[in-house]
């Protein structure tokens, strides 16, 4: 996950503040040399940095905060606010048309990731917000792309509408519009040509498309990986089109992540989703506060929940629940939990949003996802009597599960001994109800 270098270093900044019981205008000075620092490694424009700078420096010396029993926390939440005010404050979310469809115009350099965000903001709109997203080819100059978002579009069962490369883009867009209207589609996302630089050809043909559409929204997709060079393309994007938002792709990837700190400050225009993964349900909408937490290490419950309700079905919650109180959890049922569990992404990225998990630490740690996958496999191979009664499962059987998943028969052992270790922590839990279920009726309940 980006930031991670600079989590470290803020953490470490930070720290020798926590623990004193009195902090001196000294000690502040030290520790926001070394944050400045730490966020112009981290690629953060120095104008952001500066100003940033400044008015932590400015609420930390305070009397309330020097006077205060602590001091040091003080501080640390002083930088939290700052950093989220930094990205924006308040969540922006996608602003709705209020006459149907809704039209996001999709913009941005060659390779930042376009194409394929088209498809994960359909997906997202389609399963969050129950709309009918239509996606629009409108990148004539690569029959590359407008095969790419079939592609995209067919894997997650949406439709794309594309009138090939020997028509305008601006048509294309009018008569998508069109066709939107007539077929019931409530939501389109047009799909415009990226270049490998910004030239007066490519911002044209964009500002035509917004003439002839008139966009609810305008969303710049920027490759977090360019670091400064993003908050350039965001100005110039801005000064042509009047973005409305943001999109940052490949925030999962080792970035320093400066860019996420510096394009709101610079631009005016809030980050609205990230791009956290290659998968097509790797989307996060962007909440800022979140992201100022995660990046001092205090994790991001609210995501993780969210992301749990995400995977977990209510009635599934429900039918595991009774299952567990009757002592009959099988390992059907195990299987079923951890292929729900593995929707809600790696497990070390899951790890990092939890509060005081070390991101270092976990980077380091011998994580191997593909346990998972061999497990899965283990418990594929065996019958269904088998799996709703292990205790069958004998020598040969054993053999043959192991040859049938690839793996060895002390694999098969190993589950079965860690399954009939959890069966007995199950145990415990058939007095009470399960939290999924919990979290799923406190949703409702909002």
């Amino acid at each position: 996950m980006a930031f991670e270098n600079l989590s470290e270093k803020l953490g470490a900044a930070l720290k020798k503040l926590k623990g004193k019981g009195v902090v001196t205008e000294k000690d502040i000075k030290e520790s926001m040399r070394e944050i400045k620092l730490a966020l112009l490694e981290a690629d953060v424009n120095y104008k952001v940095v500066k100003d940033f700078i400044g008015n932590v420096s400015e609420r930390a010396v305070g009397a309330d905060v020097l006077e205060s029993l602590t001091p040091g926390q003080q501080i640390i939440k002083i930088v939290n606010d700052e950093l989220a005010k930094l990205m924006g404050s308040d969540s922006a979310r996608i602003e709705f048309a209020k006459k149907p469809p809704t039209i996001v115009l999709m913009a941005g350099l060659q390779g930042a990731g376009k194409t394929t965000f088209c498809a994960k903001l359909a997906g997202f709109m389609r399963k969050k917000h129950n709309k009918r997203p239509l996606l629009v080819a409108c990148d004539i100059y690569r029959p590359a792309a407008v095969k790419q978002l079939e592609v995209v579009g067919k894997q997650i069962d949406i439709p794309v509408f594309q009138m090939g490369t020997q028509v305008s883009a601006v048509s294309i867009a009018t008569a998508a519009l069109e066709h939107a209207k007539h077929h019931g589609n409530d939501f389109v996302i047009i799909d415009t040509a990226g270049r490998l630089h910004i030239d007066d050809d490519l911002m044209q043909e964009l500002e035509d498309i917004k003439a002839a559409v008139n966009p609810d929204e305008i969303l710049l997709v920027i490759d977090a990986m360019t670091g400064q060079d993003a908050v350039n393309i965001a100005e110039s994007f801005n000064a042509r089109l009047e973005i409305s938002g943001v999109v940052m792709t490949k925030l999962d990837g080792d970035t320093r992540g400066g860019a996420a700190l510096s394009v709101k400050a610079v631009t005016g225009k809030p980050i609205k989703f990230a791009g956290v993964g290659e998968k097509l349900s790797d989307i996060e909408e962007f909440h800022p506060d979140r992201m100022a937490s995660r990046i001092l290490g205090s994790g991001d419950v609210l995501s993780l929940i969210e992301k749990a309700q995400a995977a977990f079905d209510e009635k599934d919650a429900a039918k595991l629940e009774d299952k567990i109180r009757h002592n009959s959890f099988n390992l059907d049922d195990f299987l079923a939990q951890m292929q729900q569990m593995k929707k809600m992404g790696p497990l070390t990225q899951i790890m990092k949003m939890i509060p005081g998990v070390n991101a270092k630490a976990i980077d380091n740690a011998d994580i191997d996802e593909r346990k998972l996958d061999r497990v899965e496999a283990i418990i594929k191979s065996m019958t269904m009597r088998e799996r709703e009664n292990p205790s069958i499962i004998n020598a040969s059987r054993k053999r043959r599960i192991a040859a049938g998943s690839g793996n060895n028969v002390s694999d098969v052992n190993l589950l079965l001994k860690q399954f009939e270790q959890m069966q007995q922590m199950m145990k415990q839990f058939s007095g009470g109800g399960l939290g999924m279920r919990k979290l799923k009726k406190k949703k409702k309940r909002k």
